[in-house]
C-alpha cells in the first residue's frame, strides 16, 4: 500500500519524506489556506521535495473554468495530479482531462456509486472519505471495500485512496483490505511510528550498556 502525506505544510512534508517511506502528497483549500502563501509556489515546492504524485484541488464548480485550472495547476510539475470533486460537472471536467493526459483525484466520494462513476469518468484515483462517513455513524470502509471489489471485477486502472482518515486503526484496516493507497495526516504518521514498548526497549537497552 502506497502511503500518502495529506497536508500542505512544507516541514512536515520534509520531516515524512525523510522517513524515506512516502509515495505522494493529498492538499485541499483548507489545507493551502493554513500556509498563507502563494498556491502554485507551494505545490511546486511540495512537488520537488516528493518527486511523486502530488494531489492540488481546483476551486472552481464548473466544467470549462475547472478543466482551464487544471491546465494551469498541471503545468507546474510533472507530478501534479488535479483533485475535481464528485459532481456533474467534476465528472465532465474529469472526461475531458483524462482525454488530455492530465491525472485526476476525484474527491469528496462517500458511495460506491460515486467511485464508480468516477472511475467511469476517467479518475486516475478515488478519494474515499472515510472518516467523515464514520463520523455520522456509517462504516466509511464499507465503501472502500465496495470500490476495490469493482475495479478488481472489472479490471479498471483506477487507484482507491482510503482518505480521511482519523486514526491509526485506519491506517491498518486500510492495509488490510487492499486499498491502494491511504492518505495520512501528519499527526497520525507520527502515532505510527510511537510504542511504549519501543521507548522502554530503548531505554533499557541503554541503562543495561552504561551498566555493562
Amino acid at each position: 500500500m502506497k502511503l500518502y502525506l495529506d497536508t500542505a505544510n512544507i516541514e512536515q512534508i520534509r520531516e515524512i519524506a525523510g522517513w524515506g517511506i512516502l509515495d505522494g502528497v493529498t492538499t485541499n483549500p483548507s489545507l493551502m489556506a493554513k500556509e498563507k502563501g502563494d498556491y502554485k509556489k507551494i505545490l511546486k515546492e511540495i512537488c520537488d521535495i516528493v518527486k511523486g504524485p502530488v494531489s492540488g484541488e481546483v476551486l472552481s464548480l464548473e466544467k470549462d473554468s475547472m478543466v482551464e485550472e487544471a491546465r494551469e495547476l498541471s503545468s507546474i510539475s510533472e507530478h501534479v495530479v488535479i483533485k475535481i470533486p464528485c459532481t456533474a460537472d467534476g465528472l465532465k471536467a474529469t472526461r475531458q482531462l483524462n482525454s488530455e493526459n492530465i491525472p485526476v483525484n476525484m474527491t469528496l466520494v462517500f458511495s460506491a456509486n460515486q467511485g464508480l462513476l468516477g472511475i467511469k469518468a476517467g479518475a486516475r484515483y478515488i478519494s474515499s472519505f472515510v472518516g467523515r462517513l464514520d463520523d455520522i455513524g456509517n462504516p466509511g470502509i464499507n465503501v472502500v471495500e465496495d470500490l476495490l471489489a469493482l475495479i478488481n471485477l472489472y479490471r479498471y486502472d483506477t487507484e482507491v485512496i482510503f482518505a480521511s482518515i482519523r486514526h491509526p486503526e485506519h491506517v491498518r484496516q486500510a492495509a488490510i483490505i487492499g486499498s491502494h493507497i491511504a492518505t495520512i495526516p501528519y499527526n497520525i504518521f507520527i502515532q505510527l511510528i510511537k510504542h511504549p514498548l519501543t521507548d522502554v526497549g530503548i531505554e533499557r537497552f541503554l541503562k543495561d550498556w552504561q551498566n555493562k
